[in-house]
């Protein structure tokens, strides 16, 4: 995963992924992303049930039905990749799920000002 997160963040050193990734997490503030964490699974998951309807409701030949699989396939993939919950990385992947619209910064609200700034940081590169 941190080769992940230095490759798609431009992270230049093992310093500064150790700053952004070397947080310590307080319980509320555990709490308050693996809410976020959760409200955003949920939101990409309706989001991707609502599509596969869409597509399935447009199956007509075998070959419709095969890119509905792969779809899925690819889709499994990179959700299970995507919320994969760690604390070393969850500056990240919540930054990437805000990018992604599928959460928004007032959801982190009570976080310390840091772990924000950080995240507001991380969704701009």
């Amino acid at each position: 995963m941190l080769r992940y997160i230095a490759k798609n963040y431009k992270v230049n050193n093992k310093k500064q992924l150790m700053q952004a990734t070397d947080n310590q997490w307080s319980h509320q503030e555990e709490q308050i992303a693996q809410e976020a964490f959760q409200k955003a699974y949920e939101r990409e998951i309706t989001a991707l049930i609502q599509e596969v309807e869409r597509q399935a409701k447009a199956v007509e030949v075998a070959d419709d039905l095969w890119h509905l699989h792969d779809l899925l396939s690819a889709k499994r993939h990179e959700i299970d990749g995507k919320y994969h919950y760690e604390t070393s990385t969850l500056l990240f992947i919540l930054a990437e799920l805000v990018r992604g619209g599928w959460l928004k910064l007032q959801e982190l609200q009570g976080l310390g000002t840091e772990k924000v700034s950080k995240i507001k940081a991380l969704t701009l590169m």
